[in-house]
């Protein structure tokens, strides 16, 4: 992990806002980090934080297995900010402090009335609109706390430690709903941690050269490329801090999109000048993957697999002794599991241990990155617009979105479906408009006519999703016309598929992949 001379501690405490108080900060050049409530503090990154934000949570600070405040939250002497849960368990974790069920619930939006112009509210109004969403109330505050806003249903709507810099909103600052959240978290970094908001893409590209030059030395590193963006950006930065002690492969793994492979390798030649190599190992992926239709077992064989391929790809050449993968920071969240906070949805296979057999370390440039932030820094790297926009395609291809068993058969109808919709999508201009679109073929089969003739064939299910960062998503409102239109062509052009159905899910409760 690197080290960052400023930087904010969020410490989770399982609310669904968690990833978006690091998206505000995000925004405001500030970096930060999100680490489970119980982490071991010893391992955290130094210099200490500039300052530390207590996110909200689901439990109540009364259960008898609530999450707890850490003594070194307050030992270390900065600035914290609690926010709705992390304010509760700052009051009932001091003696003076209590916390009941509140007899009238805030859920939604309320106005809120400031009695205090403290640093926390500079530049604010009397009266504004916030984000409420609680069952607990504070019914009695530390002595050295004092109250410094309200609303119609909670006397206790912020507050303020009287002798130190720590502050408590019952609040979701956070969420767009809070007309001037994200004033007051900047409010936060800038007047009350003083940090200078300078982690910019120029300042990571800088950075972050340095840091691969002083793990890498003299060795060479082997760059796995999928065609996304990630690891494009990721091989490009590399390439950038150690030339061609980089070789990167593009694996073709039978799971690319419809002309992907000479498409995307003929980009990294030509354009980005990348060392690159192409390795067809489509027959050895399909072969693993015959007849699992588990979604985390083909998980791991396709991750496996890339494994086998770069080994047989670098063995004997000593001098490769590391790894470059296009992991992100939403990579890393969502494949880790502690009590409160966002229970494990999905391994990635681009996180984690390698096999012991390849005797490589990791090179991540990314790790740290929401996926917005990769775009921007491959901006600034000079990659072309028309690449950086594309839409975010898994590691595992379309292992994972031919549900259930994967053939040979299936992908095909599945490239010819996907083909039709992104090029519909590019036509009418609605490409960039949405951060993800894909179709998934369905394990099922049902009856149409075509013609005068009975048909079984398969259902296709397109999908389209808005988002900033794919923490959370919305379905596109894609106009109906061109939804009728996309469906025509696939049942029309593709002998196989007879039935498309449009997928009406956001993220959470739904994922954006289906698998």
């Amino acid at each position: 992990m690197s080290t960052h001379n400023e930087w904010i501690l969020i410490l989770d405490y399982g609310s669904q806002y968690t990833q978006l108080i690091a998206r505000r900060l995000r925004e405001l050049n500030v970096y930060c980090e999100i680490h489970p409530f119980n982490v071991d503090f010893s391992k955290l990154p130094s210099p200490k934080p500039s300052g530390v934000i207590l996110s909200g949570g689901p439990m109540s600070v009364n259960d008898l297995d609530a999450p707890h405040m850490r003594d070194e939250v307050t030992g270390w002497q900065v600035p914290v900010l609690g926010i709705c849960y992390g304010l509760q368990i700052m009051s009932h974790t001091r003696v003076t402090g209590s916390v009941a069920k509140a007899q009238h619930r805030e859920f939604g939006r309320a106005s809120l009335i400031i009695d205090s112009h403290s640093d926390l509210f500079r530049g604010f109004p009397y009266e504004t609109q916030v984000w409420m969403s609680h069952a607990d109330k504070i019914t009695s505050l530390p002595d050295s706390f004092e109250v410094i806003a309200h609303t119609k249903n909670a006397h206790v709507a912020a507050v303020r430690d009287k002798n130190l810099p720590i502050y408590g909103v019952q609040f979701h600052p956070e969420v767009v709903h809070t007309e001037l959240g994200e004033q007051l978290l900047e409010n936060f970094v800038s007047s009350i941690c003083n940090m200078k908001r300078d982690w910019t893409a120029a300042s990571f590209i800088d950075s972050t050269i340095s840091s691969i030059r002083e793990q890498v030395g003299n060795s060479r590193v082997i760059c796995a490329l999928s065609g996304g963006v990630d690891s494009t950006v990721a091989a490009t930065l590399i390439h950038q801090a150690i030339g061609d002690q980089l070789l990167c492969v593009f694996v073709d793994n039978g799971l690319l999109r419809k002309n992907e492979f000479n498409d995307v390798l003929n980009l990294y030649t030509t354009v980005l000048h990348l060392p690159v190599i192409g390795v067809d190992a489509s027959e050895k992926f399909l072969t693993r993957l015959e007849g699992v239709s588990d979604p985390e077992e083909k998980r791991k064989i396709i991750g496996n697999t890339f494994i086998d391929v770069f080994d047989e790809a670098v063995a004997g050449d000593k001098n490769f002794r590391f790894l470059a993968q296009g992991t992100l920071y939403p990579d890393v969240i969502e494949s880790v599991s502690f009590k409160g906070p966002s229970a494990t949805i999905k391994s990635h296979h681009n996180v984690g241990g390698l096999p012991e057999k390849m005797n490589m370390k990791l090179v991540e440039p990314l790790r740290e990155l929401f996926k917005d932030e990769v775009r921007r820094v491959g901006r600034e790297l000079g990659i072309p617009e028309r690449f950086i926009s594309r839409h975010p395609f898994p590691g595992p291809g379309m292992g994972i979105r031919v549900l259930g068993a994967v053939s040979k058969e299936k992908l095909d109808l599945l490239r010819e479906a996907d083909f039709i919709f992104i090029e519909e999508l590019k036509e009418q201009h609605l490409y960039d408009k949405v951060w993800q679109a894909l179709v998934v073929l369905l394990p099922v089969q049902s009856v149409g006519v075509m013609g005068d003739e009975r048909t079984y064939e398969y259902t296709a299910a397109i999908r389209a999703v808005t988002s900033v960062d794919g923490m959370t998503a919305d379905w596109a409102h894609l106009p109906l016309d061109f939804l009728a239109h996309v469906s025509n062509r696939i049942i029309n052009e593709v002998n196989g598929i007879n039935r498309v159905v449009y997928d009406i899910s956001s993220k959470p409760p739904a994922t954006i992949e289906w698998e």
